[in-house]
């Protein structure tokens, strides 16, 4: 519940007066612009191994969180949520958290990935193999 209510500025209870809500929120800008960075960084990496890939336009986002909404080649749809933990699901669906799951984190978006979708394990797979050949042909 703690991350929804960091998410959320206007939720913040230190938001008390008009001049302070517009320094926070200004403020609030510049750090959510650098965690969705790392978020089109992390899309830009596997989009190619899934259907559709995007970082949520709608869910408030924080300093420290940002979410991706992800449809794996099974057309099985997720929200993921990014902090500094790590990837987790938050939702079986786009732009939405359920706080009664449980979910674990993940280190990479790769192990996420991979633990949900043999499709794209099979596909990053290809591409791995494709670049160890390139690789050889370029040394011989």
């Amino acid at each position: 519940m703690a991350m929804e209510t960091d998410c959320n500025p206007m939720e913040s209870p230190s938001n008390t007066g008009f001049e302070e809500d517009s320094d926070y929120t200004d403020f609030e800008g510049t750090d959510v612009k650098d965690m969705r960075l790392e978020a089109e960084a992390v899309v830009n990496d596997v989009l190619f191994a899934v259907s559709n890939m995007f970082v949520s336009k709608t869910l408030p986002c924080a300093e420290d969180v940002a979410y991706i909404n992800v449809e794996t080649r099974e057309r099985n749809r997720y929200c993921l949520e990014l902090t500094e933990a790590g990837l987790r699901i938050v939702a079986y669906d786009f732009d939405q958290t359920d706080d009664s799951l449980q979910t674990p984190y993940h280190e990479t978006v790769y192990s996420l990935l991979d633990s949900l979708s043999p499709a794209y394990r099979e596909v990053f797979g290809n591409a791995l193999l494709q670049r160890l050949e390139a690789l050889k042909k370029d040394q011989s």
